[in-house]
């Protein structure tokens, strides 16, 4: 089975507000984008493993997102869970590589 790997434009980096997240939906993936104050940007699934939170209206602190729904900790670098309650793997969060291009728009690669 080949695998290819195709890069989305999915916005202009202006339409994402430095501390916060924007959900998109590609290729039938729902995932949500931040972009942190020191203007990083990041890529993860769009729901919280636990209960389905909404990821993109979390809290953005750093690279640290707090999901809206009960306060679950998540490393937006890696996906790993910050809470040590939370299981290790079983929660961790998809991550999507994302860039931006030359004029300055999100881009996502996604592999099919």
């Amino acid at each position: 089975m080949t695998t290819t790997e195709t890069e989305v434009i999915l916005a202009p980096i202006t339409a994402i507000p430095l501390g916060e997240g924007r959900a998109f939906e590609i290729a039938g993936e729902r995932v949500a984008v931040f972009r942190t104050r020191a203007d990083g940007v990041f890529a993860v699934q769009a729901e919280c493993p636990h209960r389905a939170g909404p990821l993109a209206d979390g809290l953005l602190g750093g690279t640290t997102l707090v999901c809206p729904l009960h306060a679950a900790k998540f490393d937006l670098r890696t996906g790993e869970p910050l809470n040590p309650t939370q299981p290790s793997g079983s929660c961790r969060l998809k991550t999507y590589p994302v860039r931006l291009d030359t004029e300055n728009r999100v881009l996502l690669k996604i592999t099919d």
